[in-house]
């Protein structure tokens, strides 16, 4: 049985008229009216069915509506498909003037629940609680605008390939991919879902596309040198042919300038660091007055501590896991790498070799061109004078030291080939 809430009205609405005093009907609108009370979908127009059938045994021949008057039901039908939702059973009353849709049998046969308000409802996934429609109503009823089903094509492989489903459906189905690539689908014709502009959050995606914010870029710069240094750790996957497992990179934030030192273990970082930090006194009659680096155990300790604390050195470390705030180190090493490993490929020498490779890198970066710098080099920003070049030689290239003074006796080899590292 259906009930129907209507208004009370000084006479009764058209549809719960008598037949036989019933005005004439307006055309039928193509939106459904939703209504908790109704048992059944109800129709006045076949047009909207893909299939017709007679009545069923089972289904009631007349329908009650809220003035008790009955409407015959003379056939019964299933809606066309309307996006992912699926109308079937709906009876056909030609004497009704609306599209009559059962809340119960629309929640029982697509998996979902209704949730009302006073702008309008929304259709949500049962198990996801998605929403899948949204349907604004200026009342006083709540009405259901269902997307238009797409027509199959001639050039389709099947219907369904172009049927017409809920953003949400067709983001699962094609992996979770970005709204963008949704709406260039779409615009394209090659999938049809109702354009929409809500922004839904959808979990899976957050937990296997979540990427971190970019870091803003720093504009900060040291004024002169030693201001400020830069230091990390590089861990090598290859120990070299002298036994050094690590190197550390110092570069001097004002000229750019940077310094690597090859290590055998993580515990020479702190003394490498007090001798460099002697080194700059000396040389150059300079203090460095502030570190920055990560947080590894290698700067942060007891000792590394006490040290720049005697020294009234800042010591800037960069939060864990955010090896970002550690930039400037960071590209430095990769800058480095990226020489020294070209070194080797052109030397042809085996990876074992990163440590001699490492010299010449450090060495040729500090004496080429670099935007970082104030001065056209680094070597010019950090010592004032222009590099020489005329020294060098290709790194791998063959050499012959003399050796008269190691060799065994008068007629021995007064030299051997050897492999150039920069130098004559």
């Amino acid at each position: 049985m259906l009930a129907y809430a209507a208004p009370p009205l000084s006479q009764p609405p058209a549809w719960a008229l008598p037949v036989q005093h019933r005005p004439p009907l307006p055309p039928v609108s193509t939106n459904w009216i939703a209504d908790s009370g109704a048992s059944y979908h109800t129709t006045p127009d076949t047009s909207i069915l893909s299939s017709i059938r007679s009545l069923h045994p089972s289904c009631p021949s007349s329908i009650m509506v809220g003035n008790g008057s009955c409407l015959p039901i003379t056939s019964v039908g299933t809606a066309a498909t309307h996006g992912p939702f699926h109308l079937p059973n709906v009876l056909v009353a030609p004497h009704m003037v609306h599209n009559l849709l059962s809340i119960r049998q629309f929640t029982t046969d697509n998996s979902c629940s209704v949730e009302f308000d006073s702008s309008g409802l929304t259709v949500r996934d049962s198990a996801s609680r998605r929403p899948l429609l949204r349907c604004d109503s200026l009342g006083p009823l709540y009405t259901l605008r269902f997307p238009p089903s797409a027509a199959p094509s001639s050039t389709s492989p099947s219907h369904s390939s172009s049927a017409a489903f809920a953003t949400t459906t067709w983001h699962r189905r094609l992996g979770h991919p970005g709204r963008d690539a949704l709406a260039q689908l779409s615009h394209g014709a090659a999938i049809t879902c109702p354009q929409t502009t809500d922004e839904h959050l959808c979990h899976a995606r957050q937990l296997g596309h979540h990427v971190r914010l970019p870091f803003p870029t720093s504009s900060s710069h040291a004024s002169h040198v030693f201001d400020l240094i830069h230091c990390d750790l590089w861990t090598s996957p290859v120990p070299s042919i002298s036994g050094y497992k690590y190197y550390l990179v110092v570069l001097d934030d004002f000229s750019h300038y940077s310094w690597t030192f090859p290590l055998r273990s993580k515990s020479e970082a702190f003394s490498t660091i007090s001798h460099f930090f002697a080194w700059v006194s000396t040389q150059f009659g300079l203090t460095i007055k502030a570190v920055q680096c990560d947080n590894g155990h290698e700067f942060d300790n007891n000792a590394s501590r006490s040290f720049f604390l005697s020294r009234s050195v800042q010591l800037r470390m960069s939060c864990p896991y955010t090896s970002a705030q550690n930039g400037k180190a960071e590209r430095m090493i990769r800058t480095t790498n990226d020489v020294m490993c070209t070194l080797l490929f052109q030397a042809s020498l085996p990876a074992r070799f990163w440590a001699g490779s490492l010299h010449t890198a450090t060495y040729l970066l500090n004496r080429l061109p670099s935007t970082a710098s104030p001065a056209p080099t680094s070597h010019h920003a950090l010592f004032g004078t222009p590099p020489r070049y005329d020294h060098l030689r290709v790194f791998g290239c063959a050499c012959y030291p003399n050796t008269s003074t190691t060799a065994p006796h008068k007629l021995a080899p007064r030299s051997t080939r050897c492999v150039s590292r920069l130098l004559t």
